[in-house]
């Protein structure tokens, strides 16, 4: 019983290495194609990576507030936040973390790596009104050296 315990113990501490060892990777230059002009459009690895978990490097643009369940990743530091855009004016360098957990705001200079689940497809937050194409939800995030 003891030999159990000990590797279930062991199994659980290794969890969240686990966790993020199996998360596939994708960089903003990976998550659309098509014309800009013409609308673009989700790429096929985007789409193969939906509902399955991810890490994603990247920046963290200013919080709204700084008590907010979400943040808001771009692709370079931005100084400035990047709402208020409708579905159809949605950047391609951007995507909404919902966070598992509260973690502190980093500097928006500062590179992250998150790590969540994927989702796609037009979603408003009926909390800030936030629209979003992409999103990490169940996600934490880790600040680069």
């Amino acid at each position: 019983m003891k030999r159990r315990v000990f590797l279930t113990a062991s199994l659980l501490m290794l969890a969240p290495w686990v966790k993020a060892k199996a998360a596939a990777s994708i960089g903003f230059d990976e998550m659309y194609e098509g014309n800009p002009i013409l609308g673009l459009q989700f790429s096929e690895k985007l789409k193969s990576l939906a509902q399955k978990t991810v890490s994603v490097q990247g920046f963290m643009a200013p919080p709204l507030k700084p008590e907010a369940n979400f943040l808001v990743m771009t692709r370079e530091p931005v100084s400035l936040c990047p709402f208020c855009n409708s579905d159809q004016d949605w950047p391609d360098n951007i995507i909404v973390v919902y966070l598992s957990a509260k973690q502190e705001f980093v500097q928006p200079n500062r590179p992250i790596v998150v790590t969540g689940t994927l989702q796609l497809g037009s979603y408003t937050d009926e909390q800030t009104g936030f629209v979003s194409l992409v999103r990490l939800v169940e996600a934490t995030f880790e600040v680069l050296k």
